[in-house]
């Protein structure tokens, strides 16, 4: 018995040498990472050293696995997908799959355009597929993507956290958002950053306000309390369902689905591509899921402003989507009505002799010859002014949703006004030959 005690205590020294060689292995292997990757991909260390990864032990072949040992077999190195991100932070991962940025890889392969497009600019990643990369992607999916050597767009998650400090800190600066939510179609940075929202959070991080002042970010108003879900109630294409009660309304937003090809403009019952904008959740389909969002807004707003002024100035924008509608149905109208004539003749890659938004500038799908000029002119007044016109109004910025947005729109319509004129003048002119 007495011999108990000296036998545990051998037992516990085993282990804790064990211990400590398994350790000396791990390290000599981290080393091993480091002193290569110092020189091959330094900013790579240098980040990771930084990170709370490091700090807690999450070395290179937690996330990269163990098989790549040295510049022979880097292609063994694995390129860690969402899932990987998952083992870890699976309340964010679970977030993130009922949020719109997970949409964001197959909305951009639903549109008929991405397939007509220089790759480099889709699936390689510097157009479209610079942003929407993300979304969680299927093994044929990401398959397809390996062999044609678009090794690292693979995870969605270093879209706003980047490799390899994959910093809270990050993800929560507004600027973390810019490279995608800027620009032609959706310039969301631009209309927050130059809006009372932006500049208040500028001065406040030079210092020139208090610490205690409001000054909204993209992430409080949108991914609020940390959430990794993110929808909103108008949704990307500024379109929704039930039609509303305004019959006027009701038949501008008709005339809209249409040319985005979601209802077939002889019959107006809905297309196969209803379907996708139902998989894809791009638009609140129920008034019930559009008064769910809204009413998360209106209680944020309210975190600072009163839930009466936050509703009020929400409803101005709705208002003015209302009005901005009216223009744009008008415009389609009278593209409409050219290809209905046959003086714009359809491309064979269009479903309908109708404008159709999702090849966007391409008005004559797949070749780039004889495009439709004023079918430009409309995607124009659609994509990027409307799109100002409202989103500037919800995002309070006064010269987006006026000098950017709506009287833009009307410059559009009138030079739709004048092109339509021309092109039929022409077509009676060449008939008459």
């Amino acid at each position: 018995m007495k011999l108990m005690p000296v036998v545990v205590s051998i037992i516990l020294v085993l282990g804790t040498l064990i211990v400590a060689v398994e350790n000396c292995i791990a390290a000599e292997e981290e080393i091993n990472c480091i002193k290569c990757h110092r020189r091959v991909t330094p900013g790579h260390v240098t980040d990771w050293e930084t990170s709370t990864h490091a700090e807690i032990g999450v070395d290179c072949s937690v996330c990269h696995g163990t098989e790549h040992q040295s510049v022979k077999n880097a292609n063994l190195a694995v390129m860690p997908d969402e899932s990987v991100c998952g083992d870890c932070h699976y309340d964010q991962f679970e977030q993130f799959q009922k949020g719109k940025h997970n949409h964001g890889w197959k909305s951009m392969n639903a549109m008929p355009v991405t397939h007509l497009e220089p790759d480099e600019l889709m699936e390689g990643g510097r157009g479209c597929g610079g942003c929407h990369n993300m979304g969680v992607k299927t093994d044929s999916e990401k398959q397809a993507l390996s062999e044609k050597g678009y090794r690292y767009q693979n995870n969605s998650c270093d879209e706003c956290h980047t490799r390899h400090t994959f910093a809270k800190s990050e993800a929560q600066d507004p600027r973390a958002c810019q490279q995608c939510h800027m620009g032609y179609d959706h310039p969301q940075w631009e209309m927050w950053s130059s809006a009372k929202h932006g500049t208040r959070w500028f001065a406040k991080e030079q210092g020139r306000l208090p610490e205690n002042a409001t000054a909204p970010t993209c992430q409080d108003c949108h991914l609020p309390n940390g959430t990794h879900t993110n929808r909103t109630a108008w949704g990307f294409f500024g379109v929704r369902l039930p039609m509303p009660e305004d019959k006027q309304w009701a038949e501008d937003r008709t005339t809209i689905l249409k040319a985005l090809g979601v209802l077939n403009p002889k019959t107006g019952e809905p297309t196969k591509r209803l379907e996708v904008i139902k998989e894809l959740d791009m638009a609140r389909l129920t008034e019930e899921d559009w008064q769910n969002e809204r009413n998360k807004m209106i209680k944020t707003c309210g975190q600072c402003h009163s839930k009466t002024y936050g509703a009020t100035q929400l409803k101005m924008g709705d208002d003015l989507l209302q009005k901005a509608d009216r223009l744009m149905a008008k415009a389609i109208n009278i593209v409409a009505a050219l290809y209905a004539d046959g003086i714009i003749k359809k491309p064979a890659e269009y479903e309908y002799a109708y404008p159709d938004f999702m090849y966007f500038l391409r008005t004559n799908g797949k070749s780039l010859d004889h495009m439709s000029h004023i079918d430009q002119v409309l995607f124009q007044m659609y994509m990027k002014h409307r799109m100002r016109t409202y989103q500037g109004c919800f995002h309070v910025n006064p010269d987006y949703a006026y000098w950017y947005g709506w009287a833009m729109m009307t410059k559009d319509l009138g030079e739709i006004e004048e092109l339509a004129d021309t092109l039929r003048k022409l077509h009676a002119k060449k008939e008459s030959k």
